[in-house]
């Protein structure tokens, strides 16, 4: 991962995201709920007011994946609050149910600072039921090719101690049961363990994933229609 984004402009965020609201706003944008963890020493769950709220009209929103993939400059944005943009959404998301899967498209599609930035793809794989669902598939050894395939960097969900994690382990990451992932540090041999002698930590080796990659963010930066996907109205 490393080796293909040391290629690419330092500033892109990959981030899944729609201004498509549809049957969210009834369930996820319009209900207010109260954390009573935010000030309590206790958590305990979160309970649902009886009022609901109207839909802003200062800012678009927007919802996505709560997988992300941000620049550092952006998350100082969010934090260091030096524009009120993002102050003013986690105000207004603070009581609102999955409020993570939407924070953050809605913050970088509305700053004239970070909308132009954003690659509407979080790199990683899901599987859907092919019926309507928002729930993802946990992935089962037969999708483990397809998987593989896709070329993305990051993959979910996966089942407590699924064979698909032992694959991943073997066949991609050549890591043995109870060890580090070989790198290019590792110069020891493969049968004493190959990081038992330590290199160069910095020196980067990619392998068959990082052509897999490389394909797949190709695709997505083709032709720069990218572009087209970005913070678009629907």
């Amino acid at each position: 991962i490393l080796h293909i984004l040391s290629y690419l402009p330092k500033d892109l965020n990959f981030v899944n995201h729609t201004n498509y609201i549809g049957w969210k706003e009834s369930k996820k944008l319009k209900p207010i709920i109260v954390d009573t963890g935010l000030y309590l020493l206790e958590k305990e769950e979160i309970f649902y007011a009886t009022q609901k709220r109207e839909l802003p009209t200062a800012f678009k929103l927007f919802s996505g994946s709560s997988f992300t993939m941000l620049t550092r400059s952006f998350v100082e944005f969010c934090i260091l609050g030096t524009d009120n943009l993002p102050r003013t959404l986690l105000m207004y998301f603070t009581n609102t149910p999955y409020s993570y899967s939407n924070y953050f498209p809605t913050v970088l599609c509305n700053s004239n600072q970070y909308k132009k930035t954003v690659i509407n793809h979080n790199l990683q794989h899901v599987a859907f039921n092919k019926t309507f669902s928002t729930k993802p598939l946990s992935l089962k050894p037969e999708e483990f090719d397809a998987m593989i395939q896709s070329g993305a960097a990051f993959a979910t969900h996966f089942q407590f101690d699924s064979p698909v994690l032992d694959r991943i382990d073997q066949e991609i990451l050549k890591r043995s049961p109870g060890k580090v992932v070989p790198g290019g540090w590792c110069l020891g041999e493969p049968a004493n363990d190959t990081c038992s002698v330590w290199g160069d930590a910095s020196i980067l080796r990619p392998g068959p994933g990082a052509k897999r990659l490389k394909k797949r963010i190709v695709d997505l930066l083709a032709d720069d229609k990218y572009r087209s996907m970005q913070c678009r109205d629907e």
